[in-house]
């Protein structure tokens, strides 16, 4: 029971950073705003880089771009810890059962996931070149919540059996 109370906490940590991270983003939405501003303005790349033309300088779209990121947080936070509360009613059941709640945290997880290397890594570091900006680069902490998101993912699809501590 030991290893499943790991999963179940590990998720909670998930949904415990994505309920910061939307707090943050929603109470104080300009700080992290302007991050957009300047990833999709390309203002802090290269100076005369031939992917200058990508850069998208409308501030309607730079609201799109950040409310569309606040709302895969906010549903990916919702998946965690309704996920979390499945596998914790499912802590003392069955291997069936505690694998049957694995499946909607996996599903969170995966989300988060794909909001690191898609929104982050791909389209604002590579599209955006953000990782010319010494300023607006965000690819270290995307890297690293990937990667942590990434552990706890590998960890909760680790096969139960009814003999684990």
């Amino acid at each position: 029971m030991t290893f499943r109370l790991s999963k179940i906490l590990l998720v909670a940590a998930v949904a415990l950073f994505h309920t910061l991270v939307v707090f943050n983003n929603t109470t104080d939405y300009f700080s992290n705003f302007q991050y957009v501003v300047h990833v999709l303005d390309m203002d802090t790349t290269y100076p005369g880089n031939d992917g200058m033309w990508r850069a998208l300088r409308s501030p309607v779209v730079d609201h799109i771009f950040y409310v569309s990121i606040i709302a895969w947080e906010i549903l990916i936070m919702i998946l965690c810890w309704v996920g979390a509360g499945r596998l914790f009613g499912a802590w003392h059941k069955s291997v069936a059962e505690f694998n049957f709640a694995k499946r909607l945290p996996v599903v969170a997880l995966t989300l988060s996931l794909l909001l690191w290397l898609v929104a982050f890594l791909s389209v604002g570091g590579e599209w955006f070149l953000m990782w010319q900006s010494k300023i607006w680069n965000g690819q270290e902490s995307a890297s690293r919540m990937f990667t942590v998101v990434g552990i706890v993912l590998l960890l909760l699809v680790m096969p139960e059996s009814e003999t684990q501590p």
